[in-house]
């Protein structure tokens, strides 16, 4: 059984959705983190401004979680589209 080019372009398209969604994943992962402590952080510091605090994270945190969302569709096309 021998390799042949399409085996290898299979195989990096395969490599390659699997790092898109390892640092596709990390960015949002953290800055959601980071975002959802500072907002814990400013809800104990001023209780009144609550609602307005969690909706402007939310709003955040959604626009964080498109970097991953895009790098969920480049694995995708590279798994299903690729092919050699």
């Amino acid at each position: 059984m021998a390799i042949e080019g399409a085996d290898v372009i299979r195989a990096a398209a395969l490599l390659g959705a699997g790092i898109a969604m390892g640092f596709g994943a990390i960015g949002p992962g953290v800055g959601e983190g980071f975002a959802a402590g500072k907002a814990c952080e400013g809800i104990a510091r001023r209780p009144e401004e609550q609602g307005l605090l969690t909706r402007t994270m939310l709003i955040g945190q959604a626009v964080s979680e498109s970097t991953g969302i895009y790098s969920l569709v480049i694995a995708v096309i590279l798994i299903f589209v690729v092919k050699a």
